[in-house]
């Protein structure tokens, strides 16, 4: 495409300076001609230098005895044929209309509109895109795939096996239509593909490409709405028009949501431009003139925005779940995405899995992806555990900043914020085992603790959530108590909105307030109006909204409460696990235990130097020594 408007270019600026040379002097012709006055003319007569002459109305060209063509304006002069026939010149006549104007006359004339219609219609396409251009604003821009080099199949996709299968019996069917039609089965309308964003949704969609053997027509949803009314509609007709000539095939429309929400909310009623599209692409699926052999499938993560007649039966015919996957799917993933990268044979793909609950297809691959360039970064030759370890703390926690500059006061009350937290986490019965700990600067946090399930959970309790709760007010709380009320800074912001966030969660959605009993509250707080996001007037009275605001706090209150109790209690183990921070900055969950409960210090970390006054180590004051882990 770049080559070809290079070439466009080219020609129009070459066109250009030849149209200007060819005007610059538009005397000037093949045979030069020296302009006379009529005097000089009647003197080169008399003369006798004159020999030939070709009159044309007033206009006079002619040749000279010494071979010059010379051209010259008579005045209506009757004596001038007298006065050459007597000095013998031979002249010749034509009428004014003798010579019409040529082709290229013609063609010379019009090229500078010409010129101009060829560079408007070359923007235009620039303009549009895809294919069409101009005159093309109603052509589907949807693109058939034809995947040779770098073909995906199901053996591709792994970790969403429910929604495979889903699909598996699409593909069947378009392969062998007779084997579903001879029970009088129909061709499914469409399928849905709904999950969160990084699941695979895409992907699968491409592996139905691969697999299927028939045409696929892909297309996003933003493709179908445009400035001009109508367009989108008309976008509509043409890829079914497509999908016809090439069936069976397969549509994918990828984002449906940008022209499938529910009709009504804008402010243009049924002359919007999105509701034109989605009537169209309803019609088209679904209509008196239906479509068989054309299959649409499309991909969202937004399925309550989308329209209630998009998802009936008989349009999308099925909505596939691609849900993030569990343990056993995120290891088949990083089996997938690790047969490109070379690693030792000795790094267990199940450890890493279990490690990375909550993740995406989307956020493994860019785990192994990260592993590999944290291996290349080191000049090694094979990816090892231990840049599989960096990697997912670099996915979970952010990139390290060991060159932003802390003073020794500032980590200090970083190691006992995140102290906080860990003693907390190691004392609720209910919370998730630590996972690492560290002081080191990550993203836009100072420092943190991480915590990891020891198995993929669908829901929490209560005891959980409560614990969840403590846990986050464990930093400020041990700023309290160390420093001071004066001394508190604002590194509890996140922590704090955190436990209001889930606070206000277990209140309003899930029920958990006996004062307010298992009914949800607040439904649809927010709405768009004009491009801005306005609040609405939550669904309960005033007084009712006065006390989800006390349980919302008295569930906060309680978290804070439970954890200044626990750190009170266990003092000495946050002074002890502070300054472990501070000499280690960065401890896993075993070390953190051995710490708090044995006081053995990690001998695979750089070993505490106790000086006899106790003054060059950091946990001098408190008398430790490390020890070693065999």
């Amino acid at each position: 495409m770049n080559l070809r408007n290079l070439a466009m270019w080219a020609v129009i600026i070459v066109l250009t300076i030849g149209l200007y040379n060819m005007f610059k002097n538009p005397q000037r012709s093949i045979s030069q001609s020296n302009n006379v006055i009529f005097s000089e003319f009647l003197n080169e007569v008399d003369n006798g230098r004159v020999v030939q002459v070709e009159i044309q109305g007033n206009n006079i060209k002619g040749i000279l005895s010494n071979g010059e063509n010379f051209t010259t304006y008579s005045p209506n002069d009757p004596n001038l044929i007298q006065r050459l026939t007597e000095k013998g010149v031979s002249i010749s006549a034509a009428p004014l209309d003798e010579k019409m104007p040529s082709l290229f006359g013609v063609l010379l004339s019009w090229f500078p509109m010409l010129l101009l219609i060829a560079v408007w219609i070359f923007f235009m396409r620039q303009m549009q895109g895809g294919k069409g251009g101009a005159m093309g604003f109603g052509r589907s821009k949807a693109k058939m795939m034809n995947e040779v080099k770098g073909k995906v199949t199901f053996n591709d996709v792994a970790g969403v096996e429910e929604a495979k299968e889903e699909v598996e019996e699409v593909v069947e069917f378009l392969k062998d239509p007779k084997k579903f039609s001879r029970l009088g089965g129909k061709i499914p309308r469409g399928c849905l593909l709904v999950g969160p964003p990084g699941t695979g949704k895409t992907l699968l969609a491409r592996a139905i490409a691969g697999e299927a053997g028939v045409p696929f027509f892909t297309i996003s949803g933003s493709d179908f709405v445009e400035m001009f009314v109508g367009v989108g509609a008309s976008r509509v007709r043409d890829m079914f028009e497509q999908g016809k000539k090439h069936s069976p095939c397969i549509i994918f429309i990828d984002e449906i949501d940008a022209v499938g929400r529910s009709r009504g909310a804008g402010l243009g009623g049924g002359n919007d431009e999105r509701e034109q599209t989605l009537n169209q692409l309803l019609v088209e699926m679904d209509g008196f003139d239906t479509n068989e052999g054309v299959i649409i499938i499309a991909a969202t993560n937004r399925p309550d925005v989308l329209d209630p007649a998009l998802l009936r039966p008989g349009r999308f015919d099925r909505q596939v779940v691609v849900s993030l996957p569990d343990i056993i799917g995120r290891e088949k993933i990083l089996k997938v995405h690790s047969k490109k990268i070379s690693m030792t044979p000795d790094i267990n793909l199940r450890t890493i899995a279990r490690g990375t609950p909550g993740f995406s297809g989307a956020d493994l691959a860019n785990l192994v992806n990260e592993a590999a360039l944290l291996a290349a970064r080191k000049n090694k030759r094979i990816v090892t555990y231990l840049e599989f370890e960096e990697a997912k703390d670099k996915v979970m926690m952010g990139a390290e900043r060991r060159s932003m500059v802390m003073t020794e006061d500032e980590k200090k009350l970083t190691a006992y914020h995140e102290a906080g937290h860990a003693i907390v986490t190691i004392n609720e019965k209910a919370a998730y085992p630590i996972h690492k700990a560290t002081i080191i600067p990550r993203g836009r946090a100072l420092g943190m603790v991480m915590q990891l399930p020891e198995k993929d959970e669908v829901s929490q309790t209560r005891e959980q959530l409560h614990a969840q709760m403590s846990i986050a007010m464990g930093g400020r709380v041990a700023e309290e108590l160390i420093f001071g009320h004066d001394k508190v800074t604002t590194g509890a912001v996140s922590d704090i909105e955190q436990a209001t966030k889930r606070a206000r969660a277990m209140v309003m959605r899930a029920g958990l307030s006996k004062e307010l009993g298992p009914v949800a509250y607040g439904e649809n707080e927010e709405e768009v109006f004009l491009g801005r996001s306005v609040a609405r007037q939550q669904n309960m009275s005033e007084e009712t909204a006065k006390k989800v605001d006390a349980e919302i706090r008295k569930f906060v209150d309680k978290g804070y409460e439970r954890a200044r109790k626990i750190l009170t209690d266990k003092i000495d183990d946050l002074h002890k696990l502070a300054k472990a921070l501070l000499t280690y900055e960065t401890l896993s969950g075993e070390e953190i235990e051995d710490i708090v409960n044995k006081n053995v210090y990690p001998s695979n970390k750089e070993d505490l130097k106790v000086e006899d006054d106790d003054k060059g180590s950091a946990l001098g004051s408190i008398g430790l020594k490390p020890k070693i882990v065999h």
